[in-house]
């Protein structure tokens, strides 16, 4: 969250413009080749062979945007339960298997899609489709080890949340900002939700979910798509086509005030968050709130870090974060971990200055092409990586903004002006639109099972 680039000297920002200037969008990355199975799959090739190595991506559209009240966190519960193995690939088998060939495996899940990768060699690839293509339809269900596993997913909500208290203010944002919308709950769940979810929850979502219908596959890396192509078809154009999910959700109601709340745990300093609500990746405003958070929030010589951080020296971290990835409208948010000389009310005033200042002062030429290089730079350099390549075409694609966007996205950045900027800052930004929360520090308690010290007045 808290953003730690260092200053960059204009003289550099000059040299990164004029390197990216010479640099044509299709040069940030190969165009993908696509292909859509018979069974609905649709299938995304990327061939770059700098180096003999891949990254195999399967990105299923379910995340816990589709759980309901009282079962949330249910889809990364499965995610857990997905690498308990299939009648043919035992527990424990799919990374044994990835590890002995060299590769490394994992999975996440997001509020809009789970995804589960292998980055390995290139010639190891046909393994990794096989093992992904086995547990899409295979995939075993056992209580006793959903049982075990809910105690992990319960610790690691512990150590998120539960004894984090940043953490905690964050869940509590979104919980505050989006009432009715899925949004609403965090991604790893609720502990009451934990305890109620059953066996037949996790194969109900299985069933209705991991269908390759419902999924999407990236290949990334040293790789010939017409030879990798045959292969991908037999291994998993016999799954069979599942239910189409229902995808769309009621929109969340217009938020017609500011909401506050304060949360109370044990901390060293305060914690003060703001959020709005705004466009996702879908809408032309979402470059100009990219560029935004870039002149807002992106390294030292950022607006928030130059004002509260350096000069006013009431933050001790500042920042501001946007996630265009998601379905929905997602929150703007603005962050600061309070000086402990300074007051929360202060650093509130301080954050919304800020704001202020955005609507009536458009940035001038030289900061919007700061921003705009970092911007690009950043993108540029995760292209240049088979893993974040992927990772961007997979999120483009379970999010509805298809992978094209993921090549559109420099050159818009690229045609973002001033004007823009404070546009949207004037738009999204406002009183009616933020919700804020504050993390109040209280001393830690004793430990169970000790007695409160006391004194005894001694007869002189």
């Amino acid at each position: 969250m808290i953003n730690m680039t260092s200053h960059v000297p204009w003289y550099t920002c000059l040299a990164v413009a004029l390197f990216l200037s010479s640099l044509s969008t299709a040069s940030l990355g190969a165009e993908p080749s696509e292909y859509i199975l018979t069974n609905g799959m649709k299938v995304l090739l990327v061939e770059v062979p700098k180096a003999p190595v891949a990254t195999v991506q399967v990105w299923y559209k379910v995340g816990s945007r589709n759980e309901v009240m009282g079962r949330a966190g249910l889809s990364h519960m499965l995610e857990h339960m997905m690498f308990k193995g299939t009648t043919k690939y035992p527990k424990g088998s799919f990374s044994r298997i990835i590890r002995k060939n060299g590769g490394i495996d994992n999975a996440f899940t997001g509020q809009d899609f789970t995804a589960y990768f292998e980055n390995l060699a290139a010639d190891r690839v046909p393994l990794a489709l096989e093992l992904e293509a086995d547990r899409m339809q295979g995939l075993t269900l056992d209580n006793a080890e959903f049982q075990t596993e809910r105690e992990v997913v319960k610790e690691e909500r512990r150590l998120r949340s539960e004894d984090d208290p940043q953490g905690a203010l964050v869940e509590a944002l979104f919980a505050q900002a989006y009432l009715s919308h899925p949004y609403h709950w965090p991604v790893i769940g609720w502990f009451a939700d934990l305890d109620a979810m059953t066996l037949e929850d996790l194969q109900r979502h299985y069933d209705t979910f991991y269908s390759p219908n419902n999924a999407t596959l990236v290949v990334v890396g040293d790789i010939k798509a017409d030879a990798l192509l045959p292969t991908i078809k037999r291994l998993f154009e016999p799954i069979p086509r599942g239910p189409s999910p229902k995808q769309s959700l009621r929109a969340e109601p217009e938020q017609r005030g500011e909401r506050r709340f304060l949360l109370k745990r044990e901390a060293q300093v305060p914690f003060v968050m703001m959020g709005f609500r705004v466009p996702n990746y879908s809408s032309d405003d979402s470059y100009a709130l990219d560029v935004l958070e870039s002149i807002l929030s992106r390294g030292k010589s950022s607006r928030l870090y130059q004002s509260l951080v350096y000069e006013q020296k009431n933050s001790l971290a500042v920042g501001a974060e946007y996630s265009l990835i998601q379905t929905d409208p997602g929150l703007f948010y603005f962050y600061s971990l309070v000086n402990p000389s300074a007051k929360v009310e202060t650093v509130e005033a301080a954050l919304q200055r800020e704001i202020t200042r955005l609507q009536n002062e458009p940035p001038s030429d030289q900061e919007l092409q700061r921003a705009k290089n970092q911007i690009e730079a950043s993108r540029t350099f995760e292209q240049d990586s088979n893993f974040r390549h992927a990772m961007l075409l997979g999120q483009a694609e379970m999010v509805g903004a298809g992978w094209q966007r993921v090549d559109q996205f420099v050159e818009r950045i690229r045609g973002v002006t001033a004007k823009d900027i404070q546009r949207v800052a004037r738009q999204y930004l406002t009183d009616d639109n933020r919700t804020l929360g504050v993390l109040v520090p209280i001393p830690p308690k004793p430990p169970e099972g000790s007695s409160p010290t006391t004194t005894r007045e001694g007869k002189s």
